[in-house]
């Protein structure tokens, strides 16, 4: 155990007497990715369009705030100057000087030492700056400076190595690389008296401050100069100016001084406070060499470095602590001390004091808030409650937890919402003894009183408590009132106190407490001006901070009016602590929680957002005036221009076509795509929180599509009246197609109508013959029936000759009478064949279906059947086919045999059957 504690301890001890950074101005980079040109920038200024422009070796850069432009000079060589007055930006390169300007949104370029001759073949010369003194400018050279008087140019050649020339108080230094610094008159040059020092010493700037020279040197620090010559300049910054490189320096308002260094970035000296601040790789800045210093109106740094570029806030109201370590982790929460700073982060609670900060002991792991209360703070961690007092630190209890720690509105009691519920110090000046109220066991996030005996408690989770207490602080009953107030959704609810109400914050509605309805009822004055807010903190009862779709804003509380303080998202975007924004004041200043570090921003301060934007519509590239129309389905792009670069830039929506949505302008430009042909309206607002105002507008018009054009309107009534024509052409053909068709028909329905009327009359035809053929048929059966009883009665007449033997006696006479009687009714031979050819025609359906189901019978059985059809008797039958009454019922029952008919049935009514 004791092993562990000191490798433990060691550790704390090795790793966080670390090295950090105070409070530092707000730094924006650039890299070559951002703006797509080369690595050095050699020159930083702002043009009257208030673009900045950049010399970047072979590009002349231009930034507006939202957009990057690069251009090259004619003959692709190296801007090492520029230099900007009115709408011409000066610019001077190898061999080469002329100016750029601005026109339908292009840079264009006029050379100034075209066909002029200059230079000479054997000439090197460079353009290094560009100023203008007595009224002319000068480019200058290492060897040489040119004087440009609008019309003419003069060619002044030094006998000597030039660093740079400076213009102060009227006077014109030249920098000698060897021979020291001289001052220049007309053409004739000399060394000021008392300055021979700085001979054999590269001077990179000249500058003058409050009735004083001040020379910068590349390696020997700063000079001052006064009546009696140069003194070094009296400070300790001096010596580290002097290890690191003197490139560029300039002064600033507010009585500072800014150099740039060849290796150590950026230092800013204050002569108020006599301190000074470095801005290197080892905080926020990208490079460390600095070549060039520019400002924009706002008066705020660009740095032109090595590789990359730098917009540094010096004149910000925000300040930032860095820690790019990591070792410190994620700020919940920082405070002010007396010599520097108390943090709470989720690695411990640290201790800044003299550009160092440290690890307390035993506070490794998650810290939640620092509250002060006179000379103490309280600090809440998942440990326990620590109390930190003069550079001290102990621990007061171990409740786990201690989210956050709140004074009552009605005295001076407080409550630290933990873990495991509320607990209560009813005596500020012994912290060590604490109450825990029983009755809620459950993590509370927020507390608050504004009445005796009853808190409220904000559930870390969901739900709002009502706890009723006694004079001991005993708990006497527990009410959920958002279950009581029905509301549905009350996750994450937030309490906050204002001018002594409570308010709570549920899903982005306000509400307050009605002591007569004993519910939540929404609160008008909040919820009319404080729409989606998701979060609030508060600073002191005038002033607090408001987290509105993803944005921070400044409430500045006058009367029943509020003023909105836009705080840049840039300056936290994606840093925030969701649910764990907390406020520290100290003085006229507040410190704001980072996940990286943290903000301090002054408590007066008032964001006048510029309301003075341009814009600038490109559509294929080029720049479009209001009310230009555009063709169809082309991208229209809009920048809004501000020229603003930092905190006071404004935060701005827009509108298209009237929409009553805001839609907020990201990076600065409103992309438009697929536009409906006509007139369009895009209006810019900008945005403080609570309104939005107009501040520029932009109309055009969306071209028909190419389909729709005129010559294309006028080919599609072409082929309309082609497409008609030919339809009617085509349609009368097929009319007259039809015509014939319906001819051809209606001769093709006739030759039917008259092949019907034939077939009809082949059909009565095929009738009528049917009907003679039936006449016919009984015809024949009536012959066949004549004959059928002819033949009867012969056989009769057989009979009675029969009869006439049997009773005759004399028999010539009874021979004589015999063949008399035969010869009268003898049957004609001819008539018999007629008589079997007509009865077969008659029942020749009959016989064919005979034959064909009983193939066996024999042509007398078919005679029988046809007779027994007939239904002829046996007798009757008998002479019919010339055999016995008895042969034709022994043929008759033959024929039941073939016919395999039994007993019951009879035979004729089979016959018919069939």
């Amino acid at each position: 155990m004791k092993s562990k504690l000191f490798k433990l301890l060691f550790f704390f001890f090795i790793a966080f007497q670390i090295q950090a950074q105070e409070l530092l101005p707000f730094v924006e980079n650039y890299n070559k990715s951002d703006y797509q040109g080369d690595n050095q920038i050699w020159n930083v200024a702002q043009g009257k369009d208030k673009a900045m422009y950049f010399a970047n070796n072979h590009y002349l850069l231009r930034y507006d705030g939202v957009i990057w432009e690069k251009y090259s000079l004619p003959n692709k060589t190296i801007i090492r100057s520029i230099l900007i007055e009115g709408d011409r930006i000066y610019s001077g390169s190898y061999k080469e000087f002329g100016y750029w300007y601005r026109k339908d949104g292009k840079m264009h370029y006029v050379s100034i030492t075209k066909n002029l001759r200059l230079f000479d073949e054997k000439d090197n010369e460079e353009i290094w700056k560009i100023f203008r003194f007595n009224g002319s400018l000068y480019f200058q050279s290492f060897n040489d400076v040119f004087i440009y008087d609008g019309k003419h140019i003069q060619r002044i050649k030094f006998p000597f190595l030039v660093s740079y020339c400076f213009v102060v108080d009227k006077n014109l230094y030249v920098a000698s690389v060897e021979k020291g610094l001289f001052r220049m008159n007309g053409t004739k040059i000399a060394i000021p008296k008392g300055w021979e020092v700085l001979k054999n010493t590269v001077v990179h700037a000249i500058e003058k401050y409050n009735g004083k020279t001040y020379i910068f040197t590349q390696k020997r620090g700063i000079f001052v100069a006064d009546k009696e010559g140069l003194k070094p300049w009296n400070n300790p910054l001096n010596e580290t100016l002097k290890s690191n490189g003197i490139n560029v320096a300039k002064f600033i308002k507010n009585n500072k001084l800014v150099v740039g260094t060849g290796n150590k970035g950026v230092f800013i000296y204050d002569f108020n406070a006599n301190t000074s601040k470095n801005i290197d790789r080892n905080n926020v800045l990208m490079n460390n060499s600095v070549l060039s210093i520019g400002f924009d109106k706002e008066e705020d740094l660009w740095l032109g470095l090595d590789n990359g570029i730098a917009h540094v806030e010096v004149n910000s109201p925000i300040s930032f602590f860095y820690d790019n370590s990591g070792i410190l982790g994620s700020v919940y929460s920082v405070a002010t001390i007396d010599k520097g700073y108390l943090i709470a982060s989720n690695h411990g609670i640290f201790e800044f004091d003299s550009g160092n900060f440290k690890m307390m002991p035993n506070t490794q792991g998650q810290g939640w808030n620092i509250t002060k209360i006179g000379s103490k703070y309280v600090i809440g961690h998942n440990d326990g409650t620590f109390c930190y007092e003069n550079g001290a630190l102990t621990k007061i209890n171990n409740v786990n937890g201690g989210w956050n720690l709140s004074k009552s509105i009605i005295n001076d009691t407080y409550f630290q919402s933990t873990y495991s519920g509320i607990l209560l110090y009813n005596n500020a000046s012994d912290l060590s003894q604490s109450k825990k109220i029983d009755g809620l066991s459950k993590p509370i996030k927020y507390v608050a009183q504004n009445k005796k005996n009853e808190i409220w408690a904000a559930d870390n989770y969901r739900g709002l408590y009502r706890v009723f207490l006694d004079d001991n602080f005993k708990t006497k009953k527990v009410e959920n009132i958002t279950q009581l107030s029905k509301i549905k959704n009350d996750f994450g609810v937030k309490i906050f106190e204002f001018r002594g109400e409570i308010l709570f914050l549920i899903n982005n509605v306000w509400y307050t407490f009605n002591s007569i309805t004993n519910k939540l009822e929404e609160n008008e004055l909040f919820n009319t001006n404080f729409k989606n807010i998701s979060d609030v903190v508060a600073i002191d009862k005038n002033h607090f901070i408001v987290l509105q779709e993803g944005v921070l804003y400044h409430i500045y509380a006058n009367e029943n009016k509020f003023v909105w303080n836009i705080i840049q998202e840039k300056y936290y975007k994606g840093k925030l602590i969701n649910e764990n924004l907390r406020i520290f004041r100290s003085n006229n200043h507040y410190l704001l929680n980072l996940d990286d570090g943290f903000i301090s921003l002054q408590l007066e301060y008032e964001n006048k957002q510029n309301k003075g934007v341009r814009i600038e519509a490109y559509n294929n590239g080029e720049l479009l005036p209001d009310e230009s129309r555009i063709k169809h389905n082309t991208e229209l792009r809009i920048n809004v221009i501000s020229g603003i670069y930092g905190a006071s830039k404004p935060n701005l929506f827009y509108q298209i076509n009237n929409d009553k949505k805001y839609v907020p302008i990201s990076n600065g430009a409103v992309v438009l795509n697929n536009l409906s042909s006509g007139s369009h309206s895009v209006v810019i607002f900008k945005h403080d929180g609570a309104n939005y105002d107009k501040v520029s507008s932009f109309e055009f018009k969306v071209s028909q599509p190419w389909y729709f054009s005129f010559w294309m309107v006028l080919l599609y009534l072409l082929v309309i009246a082609a497409v008609l024509f030919f339809y009617y052409k085509w349609n009368k053909l097929r009319y007259t197609q039809k015509l014939k068709l319906q001819a051809e028909e209606l001769k093709h329905q006739r030759e039917i109508l008259e092949m019907e009327l034939k077939k009809e009359n082949e059909l009565n035809i095929q009738e009528f013959e049917k009907h003679i053929l039936e006449l016919e048929l009984q015809t024949k059966s009536s012959e066949v029936a004549g004959k059928s009883l002819s033949i009867a009665k012969q056989s009769e007449m057989i009979e009675n000759i029969q009869g006439i033997l049997d009773s005759e006696k004399d028999f010539n006479k009874l021979k004589s009478e015999i063949k008399k009687a035969i010869k009268i009714n003898e049957v004609n031979k001819h008539e018999w064949e007629t008589f079997e050819t007509n009865l077969n025609q008659i029942h020749n359906e009959f016989i064919i279906n005979l034959s064909k189901k009983y193939p066996h019978l024999t042509p007398k059985d078919i005679k029988l059947c046809v007779y027994l059809k007939m239904n002829l008797s046996s007798k009757e039958i008998a002479p019919l086919m010339n055999i016995s009454f008895r042969g034709v019922e022994l043929h008759r029952y033959r024929l039941r045999k073939k016919l395999s008919l039994t007993q019951d049935e009879n035979l004729s009514k089979f016959l018919l059957s069939l």
